[in-house]
């Protein structure tokens, strides 16, 4: 495919999809890593940090990923298509924000999750383009539901 000008509608247009691209690898949510979040963020609340009392109070029988981590790690997750790679002509690219952030199921500890996305919208200005991408991050084994429905929205001038 040839790079598409950022200010090209009518091919940038041609871009938006009702269908996902591929996964991306999957990557593992271990204890180790939901702690770190939790140091980060200060967010320590025991569904995410404490094992013994998880275990026997909360729903899922084990630590729970915080949907924010989860979040944050789509720039993580490899592999899969770029939708975005083959556009040009732009000087910078910026996170302009998101229409829709969905945490629709858990994501237990140990479990793997993975990514697709695909374009929703274009729209073409005097002075930028906005890219609004759809992403869904799903545990891998449960595709049917994603755990994280997320609208991010781009930027190009």
């Amino acid at each position: 495919m040839s790079t598409i000008n950022f200010k090209d509608e009518s091919a940038l247009q041609g871009l938006i999809s009702e269908t996902f691209g591929d996964w991306s690898d999957p990557l593992l949510i271990d204890q180790d890593l939901i702690d770190r979040f939790a140091d980060l963020s200060g967010d320590n609340m025991w569904m995410h940090v404490d094992r013994e009392r998880a275990a026997t109070e909360s729903p899922f029988g084990c630590t729970i990923a915080h949907g924010f981590l989860i979040l944050v790690l789509q720039s993580k997750m490899k592999g899969g298509t770029n939708l975005i790679g083959d556009i040009g002509g732009y000087h910078t690219i910026m996170n302009y924000g998101s229409d829709k952030l969905r945490f629709t199921g858990p994501v237990l500890v140990n479990s793997e999750i993975s990514q697709r996305s695909r374009v929703k919208a274009v729209k073409v200005a005097e002075h930028k383009t906005t890219v609004t991408l759809e992403t869904h991050i799903h545990v891998v084994g449960q595709e049917e539901r994603p755990a994280v429905v997320y609208e991010l929205m781009m930027v190009f001038m």
